[in-house]
């Protein structure tokens, strides 16, 4: 469990987290599209075309997120930035015994390894149909007869094809399948030659042959590629049911028009007859609905069905909607009890602010089980003796040198939150005052470096930074003109946050 908990509190895990996230509204709009070009386009191609870009803007939005993320929170010296203590979650509750609320980036990380292994089942499945097609264009498989190969040749210069196909005959096969994207064969099942009439085996060969000229063996091929990358989307099964259903069109229409329209329907409607659900991987003249294809050759295209794209945009829309709420969600006022009443007052701001930054994880959960004043006061009083370099003396150089910090912060550093929160406050009570300050209140660039932004920053030099190293060097930027210094890299692109050391 701790191997998996450093997992995904890496960065690459939270970026992949938000972009499962940003990927539920990215492709609905992608879908919402589609869904308006199906309502106003009746050309099969068209419709296809549209689908495939619809697909394929889905995975580069998966990929443009997954990179934008990325560069959000990369930084090159990530191992010193986890040594920097950060502001305690739990100064953001109004009582130190209630505990931290579950946000958004906290869980989100945690879907990475759902959708890893969600992934990985998908791309496995799809490994295997490409198994059992090379295992169909192997095994069990005869040429076909010479004279039903020149028919093929026939066929295939009528659509002006060059490359050559193969036609087998297979005892695997049930239905007529094309497999192969360099060397493409269509396999026929043992005895069709010899059982259909010529006319039909003609208008399925056609169809198996437009198949292959449009090269959707390939497209087939990609299309599940981002089917098992974006496995969790409702509006990627709906788009990949569209593309399936327009390539089967848009083959019946290529072969219809070199046959009789009438003559093609018989021809599905014997294979009807012979139907099996063909491997999704390999292209079968038996794909889709093919009583629709039969229906609609006949009577024309009839309206995109809508309801699979609804459920799917309300489901998309929930989930969105919830998790935005949720992370926007911030509790303003803990629930008043007895418990929170005794653990309030000044020994919530003695945890919350004071010692915020220095106190240990240890400490704080020791703290938050007491129960009773008189326990707290003695765990503070305790607290400070641990860190009393003169014990037995009076005095508590420590205590002093930390509360004389956080008046300086307060006064020095204050912006529209008080100065013991900001970057600087914290740099400063942790670390104390630095050897060297750099500051450029108007953003002049130092030592004619003209490629940095004009933001007015400051650089901090410590000598040496307990638990981090020797010349480490604390950069803050007011990006905003407020007067709030924030710790962040040089301002060049890039917003992660990182101190820079120097040997």
């Amino acid at each position: 469990m701790n191997t998996m908990g450093i997992l995904v509190g890496t960065a690459t895990a939270k970026a992949l987290g938000w972009t499962l996230f940003h990927t539920l509204w990215e492709g609905a709009i992608a879908a919402l599209v589609l869904l308006i070009v199906l309502c106003v386009t009746r050309s099969p191609r068209a419709r296809h075309v549209w689908a495939c870009a619809a697909m394929t803007g889905m995975a580069a939005a998966f990929v443009v997120t997954v990179g934008v993320q990325l560069s959000q929170s990369a930084s090159g010296t990530a191992a010193l930035t986890h040594s920097i203590p950060r502001l305690a979650d739990a100064s953001a509750e109004a009582g130190a015994g209630f505990p931290t609320p579950m946000r958004a980036e906290d869980v989100l990380p945690w879907l990475v390894p759902i959708w890893i292994c969600g992934v990985s089942v998908f791309y496995l499945r799809a490994l295997g149909g490409w198994l059992v097609a090379r295992r169909l264009r192997r095994r069990g498989v005869c040429p076909a007869p010479d004279p039903w190969q020149r028919r093929l040749e026939q066929l295939g210069a009528r659509l002006r094809m060059s490359k050559p196909v193969a036609l087998l005959e297979s005892c695997l096969a049930e239905v007529p399948v094309v497999v192969g994207c360099l060397r493409p064969a269509i396999l026929l099942p043992v005895g069709m030659l010899a059982g259909l009439p010529a006319a039909h085996v003609d208008a399925i060969l056609l169809h198996e042959l437009a198949h292959i000229r449009r090269r959707d063996y390939l497209v087939n091929l990609l299309q599940t590629l981002v089917e098992g990358l974006l496995f969790y989307h409702p509006a990627v099964w709906w788009i990949s049911s569209v593309i399936r259903t327009e390539r089967e069109n848009c083959c019946d229409d290529l072969a219809a028009g070199e046959k009789n329209v009438l003559e093609y329907a018989a021809a599905l409607t014997a294979l009807e007859m012979s139907r099996h659900t063909a491997d999704g991987t390999a292209l079968a003249a038996t794909g889709g609905d093919l009583v629709s294809r039969i229906r609609r050759l006949l009577y024309g295209q009839k309206s995109p069905e809508v309801a699979p794209f609804v459920s799917a945009g309300l489901l998309t829309i929930i989930l969105t909607g919830g998790l935005l709420a949720w992370q926007a969600a911030t509790p303003k006022h803990a629930p008043q009890s007895t418990h929170s009443q005794a653990a309030a007052s000044p020994y919530t701001r003695w945890l919350n602010e004071d010692v915020v930054y220095i106190i240990t994880k240890e400490e704080r959960g020791a703290f938050l089980k007491l129960t009773k004043d008189a326990e707290r006061e003695h765990f503070v009083v305790q607290f400070w003796l641990r860190r009393d370099p003169t014990p037995d003396t009076t005095e508590n150089e420590f205590k002093e040198e930390h509360y004389r910090r956080i008046a300086y912060a307060n006064e020095r550093f204050a912006a529209k939150i008080p100065g013991w929160k900001t970057d600087r406050g914290r740099i400063y009570i942790t670390y104390g005052p630095p050897d060297e300050i750099e500051s450029h209140p108007s953003g002049e660039p130092a030592s004619g470096d003209v490629s940095r932004k004009t933001y007015p920053y400051e650089q901090w030099l410590y000598r040496y930074m307990e638990g981090i190293g020797k010349n480490v060097v604390v950069e803050f930027v007011d990006r905003n003109r407020t007067g709030d210094y924030r710790m962040t890299e040089d301002p060049n692109p890039g917003t992660a946050k990182k101190v820079v050391t120097h040997p």
